[in-house]
């Protein structure tokens, strides 16, 4: 079993939000089923919660029941001083701001759930597994990763009704930061996040400490598991290259009116041809000396792993796919 806890806030009295709640009830509907509609987590959606007490009680509450997974996604305000980090609460007060970050690790610590994942996007969130002023600290402990919108000293922005970070989230988890075979982890969502960011813009955070891959959501793959398969078929050790020729093409074909090539198109290497397109859309594997995969065949070239593809064939050779 996985379990969500998702927390959105925009009903502040001072500084009130407009996407917190929204961006809440749209990770919400995400983390529930996966792309080929299967069950995910189960999840509860918490939106505008008043004091600082019933939330506390909530977030202890969910990390008490023993899962598969974990997951608490907080959208609010976040601040920071001198004694430390807080996910601001509505009822905030001056060195009573809110919830400890280190207090949410704690009980994140404590828990029995294997894995355990903390996403925050509101500002000063870089702070959440740091050490205090006075030198405090609480350690990450094994099956725990924390995913945040911006660094310890660094305001987490809106636009158009999302927080920027949530926006890079949402795309992330329905298949922006998928890998090769359509699973979503939180290193996979981080370097999505990183990379779409400016270099002058809020900085997401990572921090985890896992021995194993954690997977938030998958997504039907652009490559089907057999076609990544036939993979060692088509390249018995990582170095080999393929040959091509014309006979891969399928539209150097007398049923084309337009200029052909021997050998002519085969049907069993433009199968073959089509697969390798499909591998080579995900960055697995490149024409070598052209541009194109078309031009390779037809100018009878060659085509290569990348590096990427190195690493997928291993998994294949091991049966790991």
């Amino acid at each position: 079993m996985k379990k969500a806890l998702i927390i959105g806030i925009n009903k502040y009295p001072r500084h009130p939000l407009k996407g917190a709640t929204n961006d809440a009830r749209v990770i919400s509907e995400l983390l529930k089923v996966n792309g080929n509609d299967s069950t995910n987590f189960e999840v509860v959606t918490l939106y505008d919660v008043e004091t600082k007490s019933e939330l506390l009680t909530k977030i202890s509450d969910f990390f008490k029941v023993t899962a598969d997974m974990a997951l608490l996604y907080f959208a609010g305000h976040g601040f920071v001083n001198e004694l430390g980090g807080y996910i601001v609460t509505p009822d905030h007060k001056t060195y009573d701001e809110g919830i400890g970050m280190h207090d949410i690790l704690n009980l994140a610590n404590q828990s029995k759930t294997k894995n355990k994942v903390i996403i925050l996007d509101c500002c000063k969130s870089g702070f959440f597994g740091n050490a205090t002023d006075h030198g405090s600290i609480t350690p990450i402990n094994t099956g725990i990763s924390i995913l945040t919108s911006s660094r310890e000293d660094e305001e987490a922005k809106e636009i158009n009704g999302h927080g920027i970070f949530t926006n890079l989230l949402i795309e992330g988890l329905k298949g922006g930061a998928a890998d090769v075979r359509g699973h979503i982890s939180p290193g996979g969502l981080y370097a999505y996040i990183d990379q779409a960011l400016g270099a002058h813009e809020q900085r997401p955070v990572f921090k985890t400490n896992v021995t194993e891959f954690v997977e938030l959501r998958s997504i039907v793959p652009q490559v089907s598991l057999s076609t990544l398969r036939k993979l060692t078929e088509y390249f018995h050790t990582p170095s080999d290259s393929l040959q091509l020729d014309p006979s891969f093409e399928d539209t150097n074909s007398n049923d084309v009116a337009h200029e052909v090539i021997e050998p002519y198109a085969n049907k069993q290497n433009v199968a073959i041809f089509k697969n390798l397109q499909k591998l080579e859309s995900v960055g697995l594997i490149v024409p070598v000396g052209e541009e194109h995969m078309y031009y390779a065949a037809m100018r009878s070239k060659t085509c290569k792993l990348t590096s990427l593809g190195h690493h997928y064939w291993r998994l294949v050779r091991e049966g790991r796919i």
